[in-house]
């Protein structure tokens, strides 16, 4: 069975592992770097990405993570997760990084604040529609050659999800819907790699 974790330091973490766990892998939370090594594959959850960014330094996984992912570890990132796996962002604090590894620039909080969050149905990876609940959410405000837009979104046909190789990222949060589609698909893609 494969076992994929989920970076621990703040965000869905249960929700995310409830998830992995239906769509047939072994879920467990990582905050180490040795746990880090232990796993076939990561999920970044959402949360608050400034905050992700500072708690990765602090506990001393920024540098690791960024090294797994070179290496070509699978990572799946949602909302604040996709901002971390961002080239590049927009709106982000003076200083902010990244993990890095998809060719994208990503722009936070693009579709509003807190307020301003909503849900929509959208078709995924052409599986069809899936409901998609925006928290804060970003978009990708443009892609690299080597990126897959896997959906988009209103208002404006927005970028909401896209995939690069061996990562994988959308700006909602597929977690709190009980559809584990896009967690099934992240499990496929570890499969496959």
């Amino acid at each position: 069975m494969l076992t994929i974790g989920v970076l621990a330091l703040q965000g869905d973490v249960r929700e995310h592992a409830r998830a992995l766990e239906t769509a047939g892998a072994k879920a467990v939370a990582v905050r180490r770097p040795a746990e880090l090594e232990a796993v076939d594959g990561l999920v970044i959850p959402g949360g608050e990405s400034t905050t992700m960014w500072k708690l990765a330094d602090i506990f001393e996984m920024l540098e690791p993570l960024r090294m797994r992912i070179k290496e070509g570890m699978p990572a799946y990132g949602s909302c604040a997760g996709m901002i971390m796996l961002a080239d590049r962002i927009e709106g982000g604090i003076e200083g902010q990084e990244t993990i890095g590894g998809i060719d994208m620039t990503v722009r936070r909080n693009a579709f509003g604040r807190q307020v301003d969050s909503f849900e929509a149905d959208l078709d995924f990876a052409g599986r069809g529609a899936m409901r998609a609940v925006f928290i804060r959410a970003p978009w990708v405000e443009s892609i690299g050659s080597r990126v897959e837009v896997l959906a988009r979104a209103e208002p404006g046909d927005r970028i909401v999800a896209v995939r690069q190789g061996p990562l994988l990222a959308t700006s909602f949060h597929p977690e709190l819907t009980g559809d584990v589609g896009v967690h099934s698909y992240f499990v496929e893609m570890v499969r496959e790699l």
